[in-house]
C-alpha cells in the first residue's frame, strides 16, 4: 500500500496530536494554520507527544525521531494539500468558518482526496451541501487526544459515498485507531450522545439533591469505568446474567423500566445545580490549576493505553 499522504488544517492541539497518529502509522504529514505562529510552533509540541507516548510504547514500533520526519509545516494552504490523499481539518467549531475553510479545501485538494472534519458539534451536511465534491466529504470525530484515545467516529453527510466511509475507515485502522462507522449523520453523533444521556442524570441527580457532585464522580470513575475501560455497554449486560443479554433484559428491564419517567424531562444543568457542581469542582481544582490537572488526566490516560494496547497484544 502506498505511503498515505495526509494534509493537517488546523495545528492546535487536535490537530498536533492527530500529526503524530498519522505519523506513527506511516503517513506523510504536512500541517498548515491560518493563523500566524502556530503551525511553526506545532514540531515541537509534537516532539513533545511523540517522546511521551515512546515511553509507554505507543508509537506502534516508531520512535520521535521517526514520527518527527514525517512531519512538516507547510508554507500555505495549497503548499499542505499538494498531493494530499486525506485531509483533515481541526478549525473552530463555527459554522461559518467551517464553511468558507471547507469551500477552499473543495477548491484546492486532490480530486480523490478524501475531506475530513474533526467537528464534535457540527453536522457534515451543515457545511458540504453546497461543495462541488460534496461526495467525498465525511467527520471523523475524535476523543481528544486522537493520540492516546482510539475510537473515531466517521459520520456521513446524506450525499458522502460510502467507498468514502470505508477508506476512511480503513485508513484510521492503520495509525492505530479504532473507527465507528456511523450509518447517517445525528446530533452529538454517537459518542457525545451516550455522554449527554449520561450528564443528563448527573446533573439530574445532583439538581434532586440525591447525590453530591463528588459521588456522582465516584460512581463513574471508581465504578462504571473500570469496567467500561475493557467492555462496552452491550457486552457489560450479556457478560452480567448467565443467559447472556437476553437473560439481563429478562432479570433487569423491569428495573430500567421503572427508573424511566424520572428521567424523561431535561435535566436542569444551570441554577443552583450548576452552582453546586462548579462549587466543588474549584474546591478540588482551581481554575488556575486547571492545566496541571489536565496534564495528570493525560499521563493516566498514557499509562492506561500502554496497559490496554498491551492486553490487546497478549
Amino acid at each position: 500500500m502506498a505511503e498515505p499522504s495526509i494534509a493537517i488544517v488546523g495545528s492546535g492541539l487536535i490537530g498536533c496530536a492527530w500529526a503524530v497518529t498519522f505519523a506513527r502509522g506511516g503517513c506523510s504529514v504536512a500541517m498548515y494554520d491560518a493563523t500566524e505562529g502556530v503551525a511553526a510552533a506545532a514540531p515541537d509540541r509534537i516532539r513533545a507527544m511523540a517522546e511521551e507516548m515512546a515511553a509507554a510504547d505507543l508509537l506502534m514500533g516508531e520512535t520521535p525521531d521517526s514520527v518527527a520526519s514525517r512531519i512538516r509545516v507547510a508554507t500555505d494552504l495549497a503548499d499542505a494539500l499538494k498531493g494530499a490523499s486525506h485531509v483533515q481539518e481541526n478549525v473552530p467549531e463555527k459554522l461559518e468558518i467551517k464553511q468558507a475553510v471547507w469551500a477552499e479545501l473543495d477548491r484546492l485538494a486532490p480530486e480523490d482526496a478524501v475531506l475530513a472534519s474533526s467537528t464534535s458539534a457540527l453536522l457534515p451536511s451543515a457545511f458540504t451541501e453546497g461543495l462541488a465534491g460534496r461526495h467525498r466529504c465525511v467527520v471523523a470525530h475524535p476523543i481528544n487526544p486522537p493520540s492516546l484515545i482510539p475510537a473515531v467516529e466517521v459520520v456521513p453527510a446524506p450525499w458522502t459515498d460510502p467507498e468514502v466511509v470505508e477508506r476512511t475507515a480503513q485508513l484510521m485502522e492503520r495509525v492505530g485507531q479504532k473507527p465507528i462507522r456511523m450509518k447517517r449523520e445525528v446530533d452529538g453523533f454517537l459518542m457525545n450522545r451516550l455522554q449527554g444521556a449520561l450528564l443528563q442524570e448527573a446533573f439530574r441527580l445532583v439538581d434532586q439533591g440525591i447525590a453530591a457532585p463528588e459521588d456522582v464522580d465516584i460512581g463513574i470513575r471508581e465504578g462504571l469505568a473500570p469496567r467500561w475501560a475493557v467492555v462496552g455497554p452491550f457486552e457489560t449486560i450479556d457478560l452480567n446474567a448467565p443467559g447472556g443479554v437476553r437473560d439481563y433484559v429478562a432479570r433487569y428491564g423491569g428495573m430500567y423500566t421503572n427508573m424511566t419517567p424520572s428521567q424523561r424531562d431535561p435535566a436542569d444543568w444551570s441554577g443552583p445545580a450548576l452552582d453546586q457542581i462548579d462549587a466543588a469542582r474549584r474546591a478540588s481544582v482551581p481554575l488556575d490549576d486547571i492545566p496541571k490537572a489536565q496534564a495528570r488526566r493525560d499521563s493516566r490516560l498514557t499509562a492506561l493505553m500502554q496497559f490496554l494496547r498491551g492486553q490487546s497484544r497478549a
